[in-house]
């Protein structure tokens, strides 16, 4: 175990280990790289997020793509994203879970904030934050997407209706991450931070969670949390912690056969 590398820490390495999820994915995804099929929610979310990237790199050119060729790119990305990702679809779950993909994106073009003609600061931004000043390593993370005046926004696809303290709680660790790599990269404060949860219910709903810059007290924890997931990446200790959050996870079966 202690010859393996240490990954970097990146946003979407860390969220994970606090939100008291299994530390032991972490060796298995990035220090491993044992690759397992995703799951239909996962792929889902995935699918949509291509086609959201798409719609904003558009509005970032002045292009306006109509609603027919939004679905077309759904469509193919459905199909694509397949070619090189295998998931696990359960007997004939795949079609239910496509219409409830494309539904979500309807929801989200019908109900966005974000005005037509609003041209986005950043869309997939892949941003790096050199934190040795503070004894920690490089921060790396990408930015879905920066909305005028500075407004990060991150996309989600949730499967219940999330109430706006719970969602900023649990997303804590990636939005500080997300605030502290665009004061790096652009020298500047940013705007706010904006969770836009698509909610995968019978009658999709779009909720907009709504929180200010990063405080000194968010980034102090995070600090604070980064020390603590480096250091267990330095002891190696990839230990199980099972609970609720397992039911959603492809590595279930190998964590298992832990010992």
């Amino acid at each position: 175990l202690n010859c393996r590398p240490r990954p970097n820490p990146a946003t979407h390495k860390i969220t994970p280990v606090y939100r008291a999820s299994k530390p032991d994915t972490t060796d298995f995804r990035y220090v491993l790289k044992w690759k397992t099929p995703k799951t239909a929610a996962l792929y889902v979310g995935s699918t949509v997020h291509a086609v959201l990237k798409l719609w904003n790199r558009a509005r970032w050119r002045k292009e306006t793509l109509t609603t027919e060729q939004l679905q077309q790119a759904f469509e193919t990305a459905w199909v694509t994203e397949q070619q090189t990702e295998k998931v696990n679809w359960q007997p004939d779950e795949e079609p239910d879970e496509k219409k409830q993909g494309w539904a979500l994106l309807q929801t989200y073009f019908a109900k966005s904030p974000i005005p037509p003609d609003e041209r986005p600061e950043g869309v997939e931004v892949a941003l790096e934050a050199d934190l040795s000043k503070h004894g920690l390593p490089k921060l790396i993370g990408i930015l879905d997407l920066v909305r005028a005046g500075g407004r990060i926004v991150d996309y989600k696809t949730v499967g219940q209706t999330p109430k706006d303290e719970r969602a900023i709680h649990s997303n804590e660790v990636q939005l500080t991450a997300y605030s502290i790599l665009y004061r790096e990269a652009t020298g500047k404060v940013e705007g706010g931070r904006e969770l836009h949860q698509l909610v995968k219910l019978k009658e999709p709903k779009l909720i907009i969670t709504e929180q200010g810059p990063m405080t000194e007290p968010q980034q102090t924890r995070f600090f604070k949390q980064l020390e603590s997931y480096v250091a267990g990446l330095d002891r190696a200790d990839f230990i199980p912690s099972p609970g609720m959050q397992c039911v959603m996870c492809s590595y279930f079966n190998d964590c298992r056969k832990w010992s």
